[in-house]
């Protein structure tokens, strides 16, 4: 009986991490995340994994694993869920982390919140999650045993010898299964370039707190909403200096509020106000944790930046607090926050200036151990660029794994009667957009986007009468983009294709004029000013 494993995003990207896992024709989805937008991607608000493959053999589809509540492995979840409704399996974060946005689609979904070390079978189908330490509580790995041998997917993880909640990454556990034999690794390769090993969480605790301390007016403190750890530590930071507290954002207060509710966020009800209230304080007594760590325009953090928020206006005297790193495609953005804050005069601290952030992934020497705990047969790197995933095979080649291989989206891992092969290029795995409320391939329309912010649009209208050839009124011009001196670019436009539309043999028809209206404005833009606009001709037959 033949497994495979199909990777449907998160190799040769940081985002999209989706793959399917097929025993006896039955298939488990592992994780089902979003990728941020490029900057290229104008107008796109997420980038979803091409599920085509799966939602094709629908039937087939036993269940949903995630290894964590992070976006980039959950945000994509709804979508899925509105084609393929099944249950979906997870630490009980993991899934209210994916329940808010599952259900804001109308959708009621199967969530099934398991333990630890609690083995699973959905038709086929049988795994179990094992805890490792990330940058967001419960987060696990996932142990599947299938005919053809154990297969480990590491999911997100780090080896924090100090954790905050005291759980670190379960080694024990892990080994046990490395001596029963793992036919297959799968693991996180974001960090395969870093050498030596990450520093634990615990070491933001203490410049964290310093800064809270030191801060001469209010402090503004911005992570991810999901960071729980690091959310606990900027509490602990707040109240140990004897300030008053504020969450701040959507995301923010919704999901302290379920942390607290799941017993994982400890905050002081006595420390917590309002908005409202904490405006009424002196600033020197006040702190805010809020969201924006990554630049989003809406988020809490550039809009104060920006001067635009509601209800906070920042002060020389506040301090700023970024404790994040950017994610690949966001580091304009987050830099564009920084610049306008320090434009106010606002003393900012942030990962490349103050020990405010560490990483939830694994660097080399870590990687490494958990290499040797699991010794596997055969590996392949997911989860990053693709010169993470090389670096990571190389990893894995220094402690003596028999059989690496590199894949890329929509490559097919199968094992079959104790031999592995690798079917490339199996499955579509494009990038689809979601563009507004729509979803697809959008191609085209990014295309069309480029242009017109590379060169801009110039509109052209005349009034024709085709069975004369007269031009009635007009050409007349206007552009977008175009150039500064528009006055005499729309004089050479309107004579040329004056001049065009004169020569044009009778009888012509609409479609004919439009084309020559076209043809002939672009090639004059293009002598005057070098660009190519979109041309829009606007003929109105009289």
């Amino acid at each position: 009986m033949s497994v495979s494993v199909t990777f449907l995003g998160g190799l040769g990207e940081i985002g999209r991490n989706c793959a399917a896992i097929e025993v006896d024709g039955r298939i488990a989805l592992i994780d089902c995340g979003i990728m941020f937008p490029e900057e290229d991607m104008l107008g796109v608000d997420l980038v979803l994994p091409d599920f085509s493959s799966i939602v094709d053999r629908a039937d087939d589809v036993e269940c949903v694993i995630l290894t964590h509540g992070h976006e980039d492995h959950v945000g994509s979840l709804a979508y899925f869920l509105r084609e393929v409704n099944v249950p979906v399996y997870g630490t009980a974060l993991a899934v209210e982390l994916a329940r808010s946005r599952i259900e804001e689609l109308g959708l009621t979904p199967d969530l099934r919140a398991i333990e630890p070390l609690e083995w699973v079978e959905s038709g086929p189908i049988r795994f179990t999650m094992v805890r490792v330490t990330h940058s967001v509580p419960h987060a696990t790995g996932i142990v599947f045993d299938t005919p053809e041998g154990k297969i480990v997917h590491s999911g997100d993880f780090k080896l924090d010898p100090t954790p905050i909640d005291g759980v670190p990454t379960d080694l024990g556990t892990f080994a046990g299964f490395g001596r029963q034999g793992v036919r297959l690794l799968l693991s996180d390769s974001t960090n395969a370039e870093v050498p030596g090993f990450v520093p634990s969480e615990a070491s933001v605790g203490g410049p964290l707190a310093e800064f809270v301390s030191n801060a001469e007016g209010r402090v503004i403190l911005a992570c991810f909403a999901s960071h729980i750890h690091r959310v606990q530590q900027a509490v602990d930071a707040v109240v140990g200096s004897g300030r008053k507290l504020a969450f701040l954002g959507r995301s923010m207060l919704r999901n302290t509020e379920l942390a607290v509710e799941l017993g994982i966020l400890q905050v002081p009800p006595e420390s917590v106000v309002s908005m409202d209230q904490l405006l009424e304080l002196p600033p020197d007594e006040t702190a805010v944790i809020c969201t924006g760590s990554q630049g989003e325009p809406f988020a809490a953090l550039s809009l104060m930046a920006s001067g635009s928020h509601r209800s906070l206006t920042l002060q020389k005297t506040d301090t700023v607090i970024l404790s994040a790193t950017p994610i690949p495609g966001n580091e304009t953005a987050v830099s564009r926050v920084i610049n306008n804050l320090a434009r106010l005069g606002i003393e900012v601290h942030h990962g490349r200036n103050a020990h405010v952030h560490v990483s939830g992934h694994a660097a080399q020497d870590e990687i490494r151990t958990f290499m040797n705990v699991i010794k596997p047969q055969a590996f392949v790197p997911v989860h990053g660029e693709f010169r993470h995933l090389l670096a990571n095979a190389e990893l894995a080649k220094q402690v003596g794994v028999p059989e690496i291989e590199v894949c890329q989206d929509g490559d097919v891992i199968v094992l079959d009667d104790g031999k592995l092969t690798v079917e490339r290029g199996a499955v579509p795995a494009g990038y689809v957009y979601l563009d507004g409320y729509g979803i697809g391939d959008v191609d085209n329309v990014l295309r069309d986007r480029r242009h017109l912010a590379d060169d801009g649009v110039l509109i052209i209208t005349v009034g024709f009468d085709v069975s004369s050839g007269e031009i009635v009124f007009g050409p007349d011009v206007d552009s977008h983009g175009v150039s500064d001196d528009t006055g005499e670019i729309h004089e050479q436009v309107a004579t040329s294709v004056a001049d065009a539309l004169a020569s044009l043999e009778l009888p012509t028809d609409l479609d004919t004029v439009r084309r020559k209206m076209r043809s002939t404005a672009g090639r004059a833009v293009k002598r005057a000013v070098n660009r190519r606009p979109v041309v829009f001709p606007v003929l109105i037959e009289v």
